[in-house]
Formats: C-alpha cells, structure tokens, sequence
C-alpha cells in the first residue's frame, strides 16, 4: 500500500499544502529533521537531541498556521524553534561546557564526533573553548553556533531568533572576540574550523 506522494516545491508551498492536507507536513521533517537532530546533539548530546527534534517538528506543526508564506525556505524558522527549545535547556549546556573546561572531558562531544562532518572534531572542543562558550550569554551563543554550525548567514539567523541584522552582528562580533581572547588572541575560525565564520551579509 503506498502513503500519500512527498509534497514538493518550497517549503511555503509544502506548509501551505499541509493547511487542508496535514500529512504533507511531515514532508519538511523528511527534509530537515537530520539537520536540527545534529545542531541539537552538538548543543545538548544526542539524547536531548531525539527530544529537541520531537518537540521543534510538533511544535511547527502546532503553529503552522501562522507562518509567513511569503518566507519560501523554512529552515531559519525550524531552527530558530530549536534554538527556542535549546535556550531552556541551557543550564545543561552551560553546565556541560563547564565540565569540559575543567575536565577535558566532552560527553557531548562524544555522542555526534564519530559522525560528524570534517568540519567539527572532538579535537576542537579545548577546555580553553569550551569556557569561553560557557561565558557567553544565551543569545551570543545562539548567534554564534546557527552560524557555525547550520551555515547561517545573518539574515537567516535574524530571521531565526526574531532579531534585527544589526543585532546579529554585534553578538556575533562579541562572541568572536570572546572565544578569540580566551584562545589567547587566536582566530577561532582556525581551530579545527569549530566556529568558522566566513564573511557574509
């Protein structure tokens, strides 16, 4: 027996679709759902990451009718909806950050490092790196780890967590400047390309 066909075209139009047929919304999970599972296991370690998922796709399906269909790419949206879910669980992160600044222990690391991609290793997460995250404040961090992690530009992470541009600017040259200092004045785009940020606008 076969299900119903895949929606196509933007994802406005699959969201759109999914208004009168609710089955075509799990067309953007089918496109999206490995990519927040992975920006969430980075974050909050892969067990998080299963709940992080669940909870972004229900909570846009929930809410689908209010999005802004003239937005025809609904990425920035789902992860912004993530980063949301994310941020209330940032005591476990900062928390997590801290012990591997002591330790050099990264049990989050270890949940996504055997699958990531080359631009992340284990080898990145330094205690040095892992404090300076932990001191950052919750919207830096969001700003900085959309750009380097979902390959965000500014307009999209703007877009994500409902902020100007001029906004993301500042937090994320506040956040460069603070992992920089704490890797004593290094560019942090150099470190294993953990927060690579390569000039966009």
């Amino acid at each position: 027996m076969n299900g119903p066909p895949a929606a196509s075209g933007p994802d406005a139009a699959v969201i759109s679709e999914s208004l009168e047929q609710p089955e075509a919304f799990g067309e953007l999970y089918r496109r999206y759902a490995a990519d927040i599972h992975c920006y969430a296991a980075r974050r909050l370690g892969d067990a998080a990451a299963d709940d992080i998922t669940a909870d972004t796709f229900l909570a846009a399906f929930r809410t689908r009718t209010r999005y802004d269909l003239a937005r025809s790419n609904a990425r920035p949206w789902l992860y912004g909806i993530a980063a949301n879910l994310i941020g209330k669980q940032r005591r476990s992160e900062v928390r997590a950050l801290r012990a591997l600044a002591r330790t050099g222990h990264d049990p989050v690391a270890e949940s996504w490092a055997e699958r990531s991609d080359s631009r992340v290793s284990a080898e990145a997460a330094q205690g040095e790196l892992a404090g300076a995250m932990a001191a950052l404040s919750a919207g830096d961090r969001h700003v900085l780890l959309l750009v380097a992690w979902a390959d965000f530009g500014y307009s999209e992470v703007a877009e994500a967590l409902s902020i100007p541009v001029g906004t993301v600017r500042s937090r994320l040259n506040r956040a460069r400047r603070k992992v920089r200092a704490a890797l004593g004045n290094a560019d942090p785009t150099h470190v294993h390309d953990f927060l690579e940020v390569p000039g966009r606008g």
